[in-house]
């Protein structure tokens, strides 16, 4: 217990909170920026079990933000949740973690439901985040929402049952091609949300949900804004997700994005669950301040960046040219548009 005698000192804690952070089971989804940085705060608060599930792997333009990988991972384009274990298992090797290589589908999350305590969100898109959502209710598991890009960070606590969900707040899934490839984040941003995200964690962890924040906060460090909203209001007992009658539709697979590869072409063609109606006008206007070349008309534009050309149809449909690769695809498409 020495290891952690600071932490035991806080009263909240002690040694019966130690005991129980040493039982507890964490599923990270996404170990780039959010995911990696509370992964480390809670592996040094002594969780007795983390899994980390991440598709990509490391480059160099991460290690600005991503503090558990290094030089040498990115050299070696390691596996982020292969690297993520490593790291943490250097930085405590009382603790056991378990990485997966690959993605965060409704199978797998409903696998590792069975047997984890608290879900936190490290991904970079809101399909995986409803996904999550979702699986809490289904499985009674508490979740902890965040999200950073540019200077702006925010996050949210979701207890099933006690809190309304991500699918309250938010109604619909956000498209907005916000994302950190196109208009960047800095590393405050990425630490303020991970602060707030573990601070959330080892409540739940010891059994302090009395002490949980009750609001939506958001935040950006740059313009020196903060803002929270109480969101117990927001409950909706009509929602699919956690109202009276749940039907989690982010589980079923209409609501998943969907790859095809394109008879004869080296194209992949891309669709979200649900039409949407494209802001072309204003995606443009940012990714063209973001590098990236782009030409269009009211109903599609064209980008271009290096070897990558997409056409995005108004309706959130995309053509992912040059890879027959849908798994690549569908990374590229979230990386425009989140």
């Amino acid at each position: 217990m020495e290891r952690y005698s600071r932490q035991i000192l806080f009263e909240p804690i002690g040694r019966e909170g130690q005991k129980k952070l040493s039982q507890k089971h964490v599923l990270i989804v996404g170990t780039g920026a959010l995911g990696s940085a509370t992964a480390e705060i809670l592996a040094r608060a002594g969780v007795g079990r983390m899994t980390v599930i991440d598709r990509d792997y490391v480059e160099e333009s991460n290690l600005q933000r991503q503090h558990l990988y290094s030089e040498e991972d990115a050299r070696m384009r390691w596996p982020k949740a292969a690297a993520a274990e490593k790291r943490l298992g250097e930085i405590n090797g009382l603790i056991d973690v378990n990485s997966i290589v690959g993605e965060a589908d409704a199978a797998l999350l409903e696998e590792l439901a069975q047997e984890v305590d608290l879900i936190l969100d490290g991904t970079d898109n809101f399909e995986t985040r409803f996904l999550i959502n979702d699986i809490s209710q289904k499985y009674r598991i508490p979740w902890i929402f965040g999200a950073c890009v540019g200077s702006f960070g925010m996050t949210y606590t979701i207890v099933p049952g006690k809190t309304p969900c991500l699918q309250c707040l938010l109604k619909q899934m956000p498209m907005q091609g916000l994302t950190c490839d196109t208009v960047g984040v800095i590393g405050p941003a990425v630490q303020m949300v991970a602060a707030y995200q573990s601070a959330e964690a080892l409540k739940i962890l010891t059994d302090h949900q009395e002490d949980l924040r009750p609001s939506f906060v958001s935040f950006d460090l740059w313009k020196n804004d903060h803002l929270e909203i109480k969101a117990g209001a927001l409950k909706d007992e009509s929602c699919l997700s956690c109202g009276a009658q749940p039907a989690y539709p982010f589980l079923s697979r209409e609501a998943r994005t969907k790859t095809t590869v394109l008879c004869g072409r080296d194209t992949v063609q891309v669709r979200p669950g649900k039409k949407r109606d494209m802001e072309l006008s204003a995606l443009a206007l940012q990714w063209r301040r973001a590098g990236w070349n782009v030409e269009g008309n009211p109903y599609l534009l064209s980008i271009e960046k290096e070897d990558l050309r997409i056409v995005l149809f108004q309706d959130g449909r995309a053509l992912i040219h040059g890879t027959k690769d849908e798994a690549t695809a569908k990374k590229i498409y979230q990386t425009l548009l989140g």
